[in-house]
């Protein structure tokens, strides 16, 4: 059967990204958009707004063109949105840089996307720099900030803003053209960029509100990343659409994190489960005001119901929410209702406008059959304007992603019960989330075989104390001494030294083989079976 989402429909939004936000900051004026959570600095919705088109204008006198591709490398910062938008407005899409990629991770990104721009902030310039010599065809690097030491010859945002130029005039076509080219890993291998166009993003922020609706005086806290699908929803994109103010910090530190919840105010949280685990445990929570909090929302990865009950206990507030989607779905799909009343233990929420669900049984691992009905656990496919235009470059993959109807194949598996709630239950796909962050397995296979002393590898994710999905690698040691002498140390260090610190390889059991199919493709059931078999009853 297929599952109908029980609101109202609503319209495609036709509007370029930067309009369907920033279209009411006129009316909004004076009102605090954005507020750094550190220094304090402040910018209103009108000052935001006109950021916006002094630095699309310098974008533009630059030679940005429509089409183009910006990579923004950057922690969060108040300089985010108004560089985000600046570039959608030229016309160029944006893909979004994880600031703590290694040189070698960012120059695949820019070379994957063909981007001719970089945006960074002053500290991250040398593996900018780097990650630009690696790729080539960047244009131009510039900073967010003004370093006290100077940026080395690189422009500022900050002087952009007192560029004369006249602001770009481009024809925008909101299904066709590209706004964000995020990178996931999809259900399996290695990242992939994104393709979401300005319709996708800005219908699914149409299909937030209804479910998830802003109120006078709301405050968020953003300390999820921006560059993550999850941060650039949640954090930026919705509530800037909605007038609310965006406390915005660099990184979760919990004591800051807490002091910001206090001093400002903040209202609603949008997590990860590892913070909920920070709220409902950490003996900090009690040393600090944090009544002002009327929800929190969790996502990003699963979220234990013990867990999310501890939280709210803890906190004196209603359950905490859970939502459901990925990078490919703009991202959202489902969420729990802000005033919804008796969540079931563990439920996701439930579809929103607009949106179309199936479960499709699994005859094998990743093999969708039949749609399932109430209560049967299957693999969920998606139908709706978020569903992303495809992958960057890759045909076969998007083809294998989304089918001929238009349904796109998660790779989770999940069941809806009889109110229309969604339980994610397991997954298919071989992706690893740690903490929130995407992990794909085959790019740390391949740095693996790297060592000279690793004759073979696999990489599946494991949960440990904490309940957080980690890394974990199988490896088979080369015959001879090289070999012999390898710890898991140094299987570690070797992964740790190449990739972003999300993605490091945590735990390490050596193995005679490596279980494969016939045709070479790693059986990771097999590997979970047999990690299954050894925790203690």
């Amino acid at each position: 059967m297929v599952f109908i989402s029980e609101y109202p429909p609503v319209p495609v939004v036709d509007q370029p990204i930067h309009e369907a936000v920033l279209g009411r900051a006129a009316e909004f004026g004076d009102t605090p958009a954005l507020i750094d959570g550190v220094s304090g600095m402040t910018l209103t919705y009108g000052q935001l707004d006109g950021f916006v088109r002094r630095i699309s204008a310098a974008f533009a006198e630059a030679g940005m063109r429509k089409g183009d591709i910006v990579a923004l490398h950057s922690p969060n910062t108040i300089a985010y949105p108004a560089v985000f938008y600046a570039a959608t407005r030229t016309g160029a899409a944006v893909t979004t840089v994880h600031p703590l990629s290694t040189p070698e991770e960012f120059a695949k990104q820019l070379a994957d996307s063909s981007a001719r721009w970089i945006v960074t902030v002053s500290p991250l310039l040398d593996p900018a720099r780097r990650a630009a010599e690696l790729a080539g065809g960047i244009e131009e690097i510039f900073i967010c900030d003004k370093p006290e030491t100077g940026g080395g010859g690189h422009r500022s945002i900050l002087d952009m803003l007192a560029c004369t130029a006249p602001e770009p005039e481009v024809t925008i076509d909101p299904a066709v053209d590209l706004a964000a080219v995020p990178y996931s890993s999809g259900t399996t291998g290695v990242p992939k960029g994104v393709m979401l166009t300005h319709r996708n993003i800005a219908t699914n922020l149409a299909q937030l509100q209804p479910v998830m609706p802003a109120r006078p005086g709301d405050r968020i806290l953003a300390v999820l990343p921006f560059f993550h699908i999850y941060g650039l929803t949640a954090l930026m994109n919705a509530p800037l659409r909605q007038g609310v103010t965006v406390v915005v910090l660099p990184r979760f530190d919990l004591e800051q994190f807490l002091t910001a919840i206090e001093t400002h105010r903040i209202t609603a949280l949008y997590v990860a489960p590892p913070i909920v685990l920070a709220l409902a445990k950490h003996p900090a929570v009690d040393g600090h005001d944090l009544s002002s909090l009327d929800h929190i929302i969790s996502a990003a990865a699963p979220l234990d119901a013990e867990l999310a009950e501890a939280c709210s206990r803890r906190l004196g507030l209603p359950p905490v929410m859970q939502a459901y989607g990925m990078t490919e779905l703009s991202p959202g799909t489902h969420v729990c209702p802000r005033d919804s009343h008796d969540i079931p233990p563990g439920a996701v929420g439930k579809l929103l406008p607009s949106t179309e669900m199936r479960i499709l049984g699994l005859d094998e691992p990743g093999s969708p059959g039949k749609d399932l009905g109430i209560g049967e656990e299957g693999e969920i496919a998606i139908r709706g304007p978020q569903v992303m235009k495809g992958y960057l470059g890759r045909p076969d993959e998007t083809a294998a992603m989304i089918d001929a109807d238009g349904w796109l194949h998660t790779g989770d598996i999940g069941c809806v019960d009889a109110d229309g709630w969604l339980h994610v239950v397991d997954r298919v796909k071989e992706l690893i989330k740690y903490k929130g962050y995407q992990v794909a397995p085959a790019e740390l296979e391949a740095i693996l075989l790297t060592h000279e002393a690793i004759a073979d590898a696999a990489v599946i994710g494991v949960y440990d104390a904490d309940g957080n999905e980690v890394p974990k690698a199988f490896v088979v040691r080369q015959a001879g001494e090289a070999g012999a002498a390898l710890t898991g140390d140094d299987v570690m260090a070797h992964v740790a030294g190449q990739v972003s610190p999300h993605k490091k390889v945590r735990r390490v059991e050596f193995t005679d083989a490596v279980p494969r199919a016939a045709s070479g493709k790693i059986l990771r059931r097999e590997l979970r079976a047999r990690e299954r078999s050894t925790e203690p009853a």
